[in-house]
């Protein structure tokens, strides 16, 4: 197949390795686009342009007009040229588009789906980060190595409480875990549990007792599960019907010595509520995502002592990004050999992402 590449050549360099691209070009014909002397992009760079974010992009839709029409499969992503009903529709011999990042809503036109292409993102490549981190959040949150971290500092050593009445030291056994949402995180993350002997309680509208069963959890409404999990650990998308999905009266209902972690998205949380009941300091907090970010320099958050706050470093960072090019690459050739992709995404399922 005749394989463009809708990425600037920075986001190529970040995302694939050389050897994804080599096997890609092994029994594909690719179109990358260059800034290198000779290559496509080589009259922007020898006007200095490259360094300009506008005049890149420029380039990059001039490059990719100019192949869209032979074009058989499109890699897109991150700094991507928006697909467009128009450009559908000049795309004659388009039949793949494979996005190297997460979500495709308002980055590709619903027109693609309906003429038939097919539409593979690389959710799953990007969970898999997040998933660790969260689990990193867990052991850290229930083992207290933060605030140990700041007692040890203060000249102090070993008790088990850490010289306070909440701070306790716990393992990661026998105890609640609360996840919401079993989206491509939340079901990673269920994976990795499975090596813990804990207990595990879901929240997905969309599972049913059987699959959350089958997942190696049960199924309870949001309430239940706040209420009863040592640790709530939030995945869910970023949508109208998620905003401020968890409320003030969610973490009111938390455990004495609760750990929150949100890996998701700022605004299915209210904020204010949340940090309301931080000020108390009865439950502890990982926060990798604010709304909106970065959060005011003035923000409790920053300066809470029982809130670790990071910033938005969950997932797709540094080397873990090539994971993203490697698995849109294995999707280009699974399409190929005429296989499932792992993640295609439906006109269907748009509705429910972020």
């Amino acid at each position: 197949m005749k394989v463009l590449f809708n990425l600037p050549p920075s986001i190529i360099e970040r995302c694939f390795r050389k050897s994804d691209l080599d096997r890609l070009a092994a029994e594909h014909e690719v179109r990358l686009p260059d800034f290198s002397a000779g290559g496509a992009f080589a009259e922007f760079a020898a006007k200095g342009e490259r360094s300009d974010q506008a005049s890149e992009s420029a380039a990059l839709k001039r490059f990719v007009q100019e192949h869209l029409t032979e074009a058989e499969a499109m890699v897109t992503g991150w700094e991507m040229i928006p697909v467009t009903a128009e450009d559908v529709a000049a795309a004659k011999n388009l039949r793949l588009i494979v996005h190297s990042a997460g979500s495709v809503k308002r980055l590709v036109a619903e027109e693609a789906w309906k003429r038939g292409i097919r539409v593979a993102t690389c959710n799953e490549a990007l969970a898999i980060g997040v998933a660790e981190t969260t689990l990193g959040m867990i052991l850290c949150g229930l083992k207290g190595i933060f605030p140990a971290r700041e007692w040890s500092r203060a000249g102090h050593w070993h008790d088990p409480k850490l010289g306070t009445p909440r701070d306790v030291v716990r393992e990661l056994y026998q105890v609640t875990i609360g996840v919401i949402s079993a989206s491509k995180v939340g079901l990673h993350l269920l994976r990795l549990l499975r090596a813990f002997e804990v207990e595990v309680l879901l929240y997905d509208p969309y599972v049913t007792p059987e699959r959350a069963k089958e997942l190696g959890a049960t199924l309870v409404e949001l309430d239940e599960l706040v209420r009863r999990s040592t640790v709530v650990t939030l995945h869910a998308p970023s949508l109208p019907a998620t905003r401020h999905l968890l409320k003030g009266g969610h973490f009111r209902a938390m455990q004495d010595g609760a750990i929150f972690i949100n890996t998701a998205r700022g605004a299915i949380v209210d904020e204010t509520a949340m940090i309301e009941e931080l000020k108390r300091g009865r439950i502890t907090a990982f926060i990798d995502v604010t709304d909106p970010e970065p959060p005011a320099k003035d923000n409790p958050l920053r300066t809470l002592p029982n809130v670790i706050l990071t910033p938005h470093l969950a997932g797709h960072v540094t080397n873990g990004c090539r994971r993203q090019g490697r698995s849109a690459v294995d999707q280009v050739f699974e399409f190929a050999a005429n296989r499932p992709m792992r993640g295609e995404v439906t006109l269907e399922m748009l509705a429910q992402m972020g």
